[in-house]
């Protein structure tokens, strides 16, 4: 049976890695991203299996978009969101905070709504998500970051448990990746880095089991596990900007 998949955010890092690794297990693959350049070259090199279209999350016409590329792809089985932006500021400047709210949780609302209601009316399916270790605690180095990552969290959460109680039939799978050398972190300086093709392929087996949240990998389950235990009284005094 033809499984298909749309990979939001498929032209770099993470988004762009899981897509490769979906092609050459037999996926017939959706690619969407703001950039159609590396998108256009997996197309030629898994030709037939690949449908692309450009889509910027932050934009009101992305969801017509999506259902446009649905309708190239012929249907929708899993819908993997990779769109997101990051990026320490302590400084808090204005346009960082606003931008990444735009992208993480306006844009992640406007599509992970679009994918759900295709599905719920559909038969159901699986929606995967990128959202990251950040949403752990409020970071004080990235303020609209970790807590956009906690909205993530919280709204696929939420999600899962409407689908269980209305009988969607429509699974959910939160990847919460620490720091990978992806270009999001590119010019930065970041501890216990991951390489891109091994969290790849960690987050596609947790996909396939269909996990319900996954940390990658052991060193930041254990170091969120760590996180959780300190009392915010304490947590609060903690100094983790230079």
């Amino acid at each position: 049976m033809e499984k298909r998949a749309i990979v939001m955010g498929a032209s770099s890092g993470m988004g762009y890695e899981v897509a490769r690794i979906l092609l050459a297990d037999g996926w017939h693959v959706g690619l969407a991203a703001r950039r159609l350049d590396w998108l256009d070259e997996m197309g030629k090199e898994f030709s037939g299996q690949v449908v692309t279209e450009k889509i910027d999350v932050t934009m009101d016409d992305a969801p017509r978009k999506w259902h446009a590329l649905v309708e190239k792809l012929g249907g929708v089985d899993l819908y993997f969101h990779a769109s997101g932006i990051g990026k320490q500021n302590p400084d808090m400047v204005e346009e960082v905070e606003m931008s990444t709210v735009n992208t993480n949780a306006m844009g992640f609302t406007r599509m992970i709504d679009a994918a759900f209601n295709y599905m719920k009316g559909h038969g159901g399916g699986h929606i995967a998500v990128i959202s990251s270790i950040a949403g752990t605690k409020g970071l004080g180095p990235a303020p609209s970051y970790s807590a956009t990552k906690a909205y993530q969290n919280t709204y696929i959460q939420a999600l899962e448990q409407l689908s269980n109680t209305k009988g969607y039939n429509i699974r959910f799978t939160d990847i919460r990746p620490g720091f990978v050398d992806t270009p999001l972190l590119a010019g930065g300086s970041y501890p216990m880095l991951m390489d891109q093709r091994r969290v790849a392929r960690q987050i596609v087996k947790a996909v396939y089991a269909k996990k319900h949240v996954q940390v990658i990998d052991w060193r930041y389950a254990l170091l969120t596990w760590f996180w959780r235990l300190i009392p915010n009284f304490i947590w609060r005094q903690i100094k983790l900007c230079r």
